[in-house]
């Protein structure tokens, strides 16, 4: 009898412990997915994309510098290696772009993301150069950097 009650009592438990774990992880992932989205630019935010010969991309946009920074810096082709919503991570890889040596503007587009722009040129060319670069010289990192044409 009192194998059985033992037995009916931890049976009893897992099922309980086990609905608990399970609730806790549905709870979790719930949460987990909602940030992931939350993050994720919206098909608007998006700006279109144009693969160029090198199978580089340009997206254009319209796009002013954030207040305080340097509005001559921005020119018509520029390399952007981040994108936020959130003001904070953009100053931080602006800041930690600095400490590596470059000269780099937040711009932000008419949707509010804020663009991390390290170089800036007057030509299609010489931003893919640079875009290219990064790419080599940062690699793993900002193999997603792209060239931002501005528009107006």
């Amino acid at each position: 009898m009192l194998g059985v009650t033992l037995c009916l009592v931890f049976a009893i438990g897992t099922v309980s412990c086990k609905s608990k774990q399970s609730a806790y992880k549905a709870a979790y992932e719930q949460a987990k997915e909602r940030e992931i989205s939350s993050d994720e630019p919206t098909d608007e935010e998006i700006a279109p994309v144009t693969k160029s010969k090198d199978s580089g991309e340009t997206r254009q946009e319209k796009i002013t510098p954030v207040e305080g920074e340097d509005a001559d810096a921005i020119k018509l082709y520029s390399v952007v290696v981040g994108s936020f919503k959130n003001r904070t991570n953009a100053f931080s890889l602006k800041e930690r772009m600095q400490n590596e040596g470059y000269t780099p503007v937040l711009g932000e587009n008419e949707q509010g993301m804020l663009r991390v722009i390290v170089t800036s040129f007057e030509t299609k060319a010489e931003a893919e150069k640079s875009r290219d670069a990064i790419r080599a010289k940062y690699r793993p990192n900002f193999q997603d950097a792209w060239v931002l044409e501005r528009t107006y």
